[in-house]
């Protein structure tokens, strides 16, 4: 294994059951976990903190906090942005070559990318499996999903520009495009997203709380009609996807499959 630092970055806004999970499946091959939490969500209300420390290794946990009001009450995506580039003033601990990791918190690595893991490109990318409502409600149209990103810290200039510039499409324009990042590694089978596996007014709260504003109405927001639409096992924004029951089996984290018993609510 390199002797690099792995270092697993996240925003963070109220969702400890997911990082809960999270952690659990990486805490054996992640050195640190470094986690952003503001007093304020992207539209500038304020909020209450809601990550306890308590509950993990403190050895391993690098809690941030963004304790000022965002300076645009307008512009959502630029909130987002400070919000990561926080994590990045914030990691001056971290050596040049150390492996800097961004995700959601929803999208998890798969540990087995860990062994032997090797970026031999300026940045790379996770693909993917996705599901939803359900830790195995497979969703076959945005798999692969486009997930964790990672760089070197020495070639990292900004976690905002990895996450919404690192795409692999760059690799498909001409080589006179410099505008277009290419020095891109693909990882595949690299992990799960579990997209949206909470209850329906905490889907709701999200709707209503994050960057696309455009899915905040109501006719995406209200409880009734995510309730119908997880029982339908549909997609919450009337695109025409169907998702499919797959088994929960070992190709899923180990740490979700020994746990069985702990998750169950949200397994099919």
């Amino acid at each position: 294994m390199s002797k690099n630092k792995f270092i697993d970055c996240v925003t963070f806004f109220d969702n400890n059951f997911m990082f809960n999970l999270r952690y659990n499946i990486l805490k054996n091959y992640v050195d640190y976990f470094v986690i952003c939490e503001s007093r304020y969500d992207h539209k500038n209300t304020i909020k209450k903190l809601n990550f306890d420390i308590r509950d993990y290794d403190s050895k391993k946990i690098k809690y941030i906090i963004l304790d000022k009001p965002f300076p645009n009450n307008i512009d959502i995506w630029k909130n987002q942005a400070i919000q990561r580039e926080h994590i990045l003033k914030n990691l001056r601990f971290a050596q040049p070559d150390d492996y800097i990791f961004f995700s959601d918190p929803d999208e998890i690595p798969n540990p087995q990318i860990f062994k032997n893991f090797n970026l031999v490109k300026k940045y790379g990318i996770f693909y993917q499996k996705c599901f939803n409502y359900k830790f195995n409600l497979y969703n076959p149209y945005e798999t692969p999903w486009e997930g964790t990103r990672v760089s070197k810290k020495k070639n990292l200039k900004s976690i905002d520009y990895m996450r919404q510039k690192i795409k692999s499409k760059n690799l498909k324009y001409n080589f006179l495009r410099f505008d277009k990042e290419k020095s891109i590694q693909i990882y595949k089978n690299a992990g799960w997203h579990f997209n949206n596996i909470m209850e329906p007014d905490e889907i709701s709260l999200k709707l209503k709380t994050f960057a696309h504003i455009e899915f905040s109405d109501s006719k995406f927001s209200d409880i009734d009609i995510i309730k119908s639409k997880i029982d339908k096992k549909v997609d919450l924004f009337n695109r025409g996807h169907q998702y499919k029951k797959v088994v929960l089996d070992q190709t899923f984290p180990k740490y979700l499959y020994d746990n069985y018993q702990l998750y169950k609510k949200f397994i099919l």
